[in-house]
């Protein structure tokens, strides 16, 4: 009998565990060697010196397009909460360019689509935000987290019973 109670609470307690971590949102990038501190708006400011430091930044797309070997996103920039995720009701913090080898695809990667980046920043560029000119942090290769559409991660265990009707 004791054997059965203890089976069920070790059953119990692994089933918690796994709910408990199909609940966990964002990319939980290390956080360990990134400037936390520095915006958008300061690696303009400061592009030299802060050239190829490690930031994490995030925010909204504003533009994606798919370059020759790379791909390259505009994205304007908003404070990230503990869970590394874009403050989109904060005011932003500026816009900047990440460049990523290979190909996007630019309907995933749509303008309104919410994103966390972990990169090198690689000095500035100028460009156009309408019809003004505006200097460009970059950010090179970095590891991009693109948040779902609904906002947060979307579980990864679902319960409930279904029927599925088709032709």
């Amino acid at each position: 009998m004791r054997t059965i109670t203890q089976r069920h609470t070790l059953f119990l307690l692994l089933l918690t565990a796994l709910l408990l971590g199909a609940c966990a949102s964002g990319p939980r990038y290390p956080t360990e060697g990134v400037e936390l501190a520095v915006t958008p708006q300061q690696a303009i400011s400061e592009a030299a010196t802060l050239r190829d430091k490690r930031i994490l930044w995030g925010g909204m797309i504003i533009n994606s397009t798919n370059l020759a070997s790379q791909s390259r996103l505009e994205i304007l920039a908003y404070p990230l909460d503990s869970n590394q995720y874009p403050q989109t009701d904060s005011a932003p913090l500026g816009r900047f360019l990440l460049f990523k080898s290979g190909y996007l695809e630019t309907v995933d990667y749509a303008p309104g689509r919410l994103v966390t980046v972990r990169g090198l920043l690689g000095g500035t560029q100028s460009g156009m935000v309408g019809e003004t000119s505006y200097n460009y942090p970059l950010v090179k290769n970095g590891d991009i987290y693109l948040w779902p559409r609904n906002g947060r991660s979307e579980p990864r265990v679902h319960f409930g019973v279904g029927v599925v009707f088709g032709n």
